[in-house]
């Protein structure tokens, strides 16, 4: 009988959750909003140390949608997002029916390059079609290179859409990720580093503009006694059940994140004697990665796909890394802009199991699989 399965990524209960759904059930507030939710964008907002505005969505995705709307993205618009992501980043960009121009990664942080970058809006607005906005990501929670993404979107006077999705924890010369950008997205998804099952946030610089994005989230609702609708709205907010869940989550947020970091020293122990692997780690002090997954570069594809297997034939689950947006069926006809780091990324790299609820057996399994493999190599 095979071991039980060690996921990549798994959520983790803290043990306070069920307090916050019964008291949703109790009071009957089993829909969108609700108490549970606004003590969350609370709480989310004290996190951010109040220098921010919190709203709820029902994912990050949803997330990224409204604040492409609230940027004022139309139909034909062009909006720059990194290649390196999940499809999640640039998706909203379509429901707009904008295009979405890509952008190469850079070998350190494996994030929005910024030679390519500044490279990409030249040539855009010599086209004639100067950006609305920059998608920028911190891959798998690692930071991207804010000063400089930042000096050159603030030099053309484009807005960047921080997408912190992998992100919540991590943080860059000691502040935040989520708090640099005109938006910081976060997602709640069963994989991240809390959970309310499904969700995400849309962290935004003013009150009013919170307000503005709950008024497109909650179907453009006027302020009429009868339901009158003079824009376009969207059933984006989240469930007062949902909030629920992150409101119990929230208190392990801390413990997730220093049990994401063991994880990563655990792995870095294991690579250091491991000649030909590239471990990915923090470029240097003013980067702070909640190491939401670790991730390692082979030399080969081959070798890649070799101890994928290997990782799968004891029933432990790893993948590649992210394929790039320039490369898929959907977005492959669109602008791309850079080199080949991207895809060099995703044929050589590899994510491994990086949850909060990994226990010591768990490692001794992955710790034996990469150890056997690496030496009959």
């Amino acid at each position: 009988m095979k071991d039980e399965r060690i996921y990549l990524s798994l959520s983790q209960e803290s043990g306070y959750e069920q307090e916050y759904i019964q008291r949703a059930l109790k009071s009957n507030w089993i829909t969108s909003g609700g108490p549970n939710v606004d003590e969350f964008e609370n709480e989310l907002q004290n996190y951010f140390e109040n220098e921010n505005f919190v709203a709820v969505s029902n994912s990050g995705t949803s997330a990224i949608h409204l604040a492409l709307i609230l940027l004022d993205v139309k139909a034909g618009d062009e909006v720059i997002c990194q290649s390196m992501t999940f499809s999640a980043s640039a998706n909203p960009i379509l429901y707009q029916n904008a295009n979405p121009i890509f952008v190469d990664s850079e070998v350190d942080t494996w994030n929005i390059c910024p030679e390519n970058l500044e490279i990409a809006i030249k040539d855009r607005i010599e086209k004639g079609k100067k950006p609305k906005a920059i998608i920028a990501v911190h891959l798998y929670g690692m930071p991207y290179k804010v000063d400089e993404i930042h000096s050159i979107a603030d030099k053309y006077e484009i807005s960047i859409i921080e997408d912190s999705a992998e992100a919540l924890g991590s943080s860059y010369k000691g502040k935040k990720c989520g708090s640099f950008g005109a938006f910081g997205i976060l997602s709640f998804n069963g994989n991240k580093i809390i959970t309310t099952s499904s969700g995400g946030a849309l962290i935004a610089k003013s009150k009013e503009i919170k307000e503005k994005a709950i008024f497109y989230a909650t179907q453009s609702k006027d302020a009429a006694v009868h339901y009158q609708h003079s824009e376009v709205g969207y059933n984006y907010r989240m469930s007062n059940i949902c909030a629920g869940i992150g409101l119990g989550q929230m208190k392990i947020l801390e413990k997730n994140i220093s049990l994401r970091q063991a994880n990563h020293s655990f792995y870095k122990e294991i690579f250091k004697d491991i000649e030909n692997v590239k471990f990915f780690d923090n470029l240097n002090v003013d980067f702070f990665s909640n190491y939401w997954l670790n991730a390692i570069l082979l030399e080969t594809e081959e070798q890649k796909e070799s101890l994928r297997l290997a990782f799968n034939e004891f029933n432990i689950e790893s993948r590649p890394l992210w394929k790039p947006m320039h490369l898929q069926p959907i977005f492959e006809k669109y602008p791309y802009y850079g080199n080949k780091v991207a895809e060099e990324l995703f044929e050589r790299g590899l994510c491994l199991p990086s949850g909060a609820s990994l226990t010591d057996k768990d490692k001794n399994r992955i710790k034996e699989v990469i150890i056997n493999f690496f030496e009959c190599i």
